[in-house]
């Protein structure tokens, strides 16, 4: 696998950090100062994973992860200048795997970059025949969850968490386990990060998202997959 990471900042000081702090770690880093240029070298380079600050030059954070996520399933991990709500669940929303608020700690946003690309690399036993469930059909073999026989539009985390809540269909996690086993966190992470993800794929899921048939909110422990 690829260990090339794009890192899209227009602070000086916080670019020249991740560089020395990704290249200590072993890792080949490309880097942009704002979004046209991160989208050319995007396609280019075709990085194992992006770290895209929001407030960019000529296209926002937002507006090339939001153009990424039609293209390729890399991972992405945001960077937000404020702590504003908004600005997270805007990033997750269109399609960001991660965030993470400035200031923040290096050794945190490290540890979350080795996490998911160890999620990415994990080499797991596959079912050969896809997982139906009425009219979802769920092929981790081909990476591919449809409805009612239509592709479904997901970004990697939201193709993750289904799969993994429906190959494992009543049991219920709670939102820190879920962020240890779909993004490989092993500290406590921001469990709005699911609930956001949750969220989503409920909108792409379920007939009514606000009264959910499939993905289940269970008060007090987290969430469940019922078919």
């Amino acid at each position: 696998m690829s260990n090339k990471i794009l890192i899209v900042e227009d602070d000086p000081n916080i670019l020249a950090a991740l560089k020395y702090n990704l290249g200590k770690e072993g890792y080949n880093t490309l880097t942009a100062v704002d979004g046209v240029q991160a989208l050319a070298l995007a396609r280019e380079s075709k990085p194992a994973l992006i770290v895209l600050d929001i407030m960019l030059p000529e296209l926002s954070g937002f507006e090339v992860c939001r153009i990424l996520r039609k293209e390729m399933a890399v991972p992405i991990i945001m960077l937000t200048a404020r702590g504003d709500e908004i600005d997270k669940v805007t990033g997750l929303d269109l399609g960001a795997d991660d965030y993470m608020t400035k200031p923040f700690s290096m050794r945190e946003l490290m540890a979350r970059i080795r996490a998911m690309l160890r999620r990415s690399e994990i080499k797991t036993v596959i079912p050969e025949t896809p997982l139906k469930f009425g009219d979802i059909e769920v092929d981790i073999l081909h990476h591919l969850i449809t409805r009612k026989g239509a592709a479904l539009n997901l970004s990697p985390k939201e193709f993750d968490l289904l799969a993994f809540l429906a190959g494992n269909k009543g049991l219920v996690f709670s939102r820190d386990q879920l962020l240890e086993k779909v993004w490989g966190y092993d500290y406590a992470g921001d469990t709005r990060t699911v609930d956001v993800h949750i969220r989503w794929l409920r909108g792409k899921i379920e007939d009514n998202s606000e009264e959910p048939k499939r993905l289940i909110t269970v008060r007090g422990v987290g969430y469940k997959f019922e078919g």
